[in-house]
């Protein structure tokens, strides 16, 4: 007896889960009509309302001038100044419509306009499903949303989430700017734009492109993810990762980061960036680099951390902590580095040393002075401790000078003069043309003139009372052929832009670039796009009458 009644208690229950999920559709109730014929013979098994015509249908209220009524198949199509409201959220009108009762669709064309609160759209022909609460349209439709205007081919429209997509050629104009895109998501109560695939952001000033980012219309921010730049004042900012807000001016780079400033010749590089547009200031660290262009000889300047300032012409770039340089005939280092492209003076500060193909020089502060027409070295400055080596052209020794100032002129980016004054001493190995060996010349004076020949050492002449001697090779020994202060440094001489970073800057530099192209080449596969797109035209046919 239990058994049965515990079968019978699960056959109701079997019944009632079935009742629950096979439920009637409910009927289009026609609620006035001025006029009914239900034996029309221009379409059969059809009635035809004219006149004030008003149909409601769970909740959603049409009305139009004519209407025929299946009411069989719980269908309607619906002739002259169709309205379909769905509550006071929702309205969708038109020249016709179809409506299909049991899949709560409905269809509109001829100047069909849907509006909500917060936004309205004018297209040609619409399609809505009421249990998804989505809309969508194929043919060129324009949307206004708070001062904003959208016009596409295509899209689809999310009730609920209050969300655009449109998936080919979408425009959208706001006050200040001019949105493209083939794919993208807008959302009306915030304004907010998710845009995929190959986009672009025009304003008077700014050029935004991405396949991949976010833009809030409304507070002019945006974060682009992938294939990304911005270009404002003759500026390119590229990088994975951008942040900008137009407002402030501020924008954030990360990872592979490239700012090209095309008027003042000058490209930076790093994995973070910070650029203030009103400031015209840039900032750069992990793996910073500048390159300032020259046609011929380009100067590399790397830091920990780089900083350039200055408008149009009057640029100045900053390195601290480590700086380094290099250019085909000279590199550097010093704590930090100061270069004023509007004076052309570059200044090495803290520890400097450079090397200008085989000399060595030294001291406490050094100055290199540019000249602006041609784009070359003209000068240079070693100012306190001045101390310059290089080694002698066939032997094991230095060649050394030293005193408290350097002054020098360059010829073609090559030392041509220095002049070395107060305190000077000197150890120079002497050669005939032979380049056989004279003797070692150990020298004391106030000044002392030094004239190059491809980099070398050509004439050395000693001013204002010299004292020293000239050694037989044999009869200076070896601790005595090192001035005070002498340090080779020759093992630390930057021969290459490469040797500007460390190998552990390096070894960080290829970590990141190799995970960035790992990314990149994963996003390169075909997107792997929402269902909602792949069956965008699949799961929304156009009601058919049966």
């Amino acid at each position: 007896m239990r058994k049965i009644i515990f079968l019978l208690c699960c056959s109701l229950a079997l019944i009632s889960f079935q009742t629950t999920w096979a439920q009637t559709p409910k009927k289009i109730i026609i609620e006035h009509s001025d006029f009914a014929d239900i034996n029309q013979l221009e379409i059969p098994d059809a009635v035809l309302l004219t006149g004030n015509v008003r149909v409601n249908h769970d909740g959603a209220i049409l009305t139009c001038n004519k209407a025929y009524w299946f009411q069989k198949e719980n269908y309607i199509k619906a002739f002259g100044d169709v309205h379909i409201m769905q509550g006071d959220t929702l309205t969708l009108s038109g020249k016709y419509a179809e409506y299909n009762g049991d899949l709560k669709q409905a269809f509109a064309t001829g100047n069909v306009l849907m509006q909500s609160p917060e936004m309205s759209l004018v297209t040609d022909t619409i399609n809505f499903d009421r249990n998804s609460q989505e809309a969508y349209y194929k043919t060129y439709g324009t949307i206004t949303n708070k001062g904003n205007t959208l016009r596409s081919k295509s899209g689809k429209y999310f009730v609920n989430q209050k969300k655009y997509q449109f998936l080919t050629s979408v425009t959208v104009k706001t006050p200040e700017n001019l949105i493209k895109s083939n794919h993208l998501d807008y959302y009306t109560n915030s304004g907010h734009s998710y845009l995929l695939g190959p986009s672009t952001i025009d304003g008077k000033e700014t050029k935004i492109y991405t396949e991949n980012g976010f833009y809030d219309t409304k507070k002019d921010i945006a974060r682009l993810q992938r294939n990304s730049n911005i270009r404002y004042n003759n500026r390119l900012i590229v990088g994975d990762s951008i942040f900008y807000n137009k407002k402030t001016g501020f924008a954030s780079a990360t990872n592979n980061v490239k700012i090209t400033d095309s008027i003042n010749k000058i490209i930076v590089k790093g994995h973070y960036a910070e650029i203030y547009k009103f400031k015209d200031s840039v900032f750069v660290t992990k793996h910073a680099l500048a390159i300032s262009l020259v046609e011929k000889d380009s100067v590399y300047i790397h830091a920990k951390k780089l900083l350039i300032t200055g408008k149009e012409n009057n640029r100045i770039i900053r390195g601290f902590k480590d700086a380094k340089f290099y250019k085909l005939d000279m590199s550097g280092k010093c704590d930090s580095i100061h270069s004023n492209q509007k004076t052309a003076l570059t200044k090495l500060i803290g520890k400097p040393i450079l090397w200008n193909f085989d000399n060595q020089m030294t001291g406490d502060v050094i100055h290199l002075i540019g000249n602006n027409a041609t784009e070359k070295l003209d000068s240079l400055k070693v100012l306190t401790n001045a101390f310059i080596v290089s080694k002698d052209t066939l032997g094991t020794g230095y060649n050394q000078v030293k005193g408290m100032n350097l002054y020098g002129k360059f010829k073609e980016n090559s030392l041509e003069n220095v002049d070395i004054i107060k305190n000077t001493e000197v150890i120079y190995f002497m050669r005939n043309d032979k380049q056989e060996l004279i003797g070692i010349n150990k020298s004391v004076c106030s000044k002392i003139n030094m004239t190059f020949d491809k980099s070398k050492i050509d004439t050395l002449t000693l001013f204002d009372s010299p004292d020293g001697t000239i050694f037989p090779e044999i009869e200076l020994p070896e601790n005595a052929r090192k001035l005070r202060g002498f340090i080779w440094r020759g093992d630390e001489r930057i021969k290459s832009k490469e040797d500007l970073f460390t190998p552990e800057e390096t070894a960080i530099n290829d970590k990141i670039i190799k995970e960035s192209n790992a990314k990149k080449a994963k996003a390169d596969i075909p997107m792997k796009v929402r269902k909602e797109t792949l069956d965008y035209d699949k799961n929304n046919p156009k009601p058919v009458v049966k």
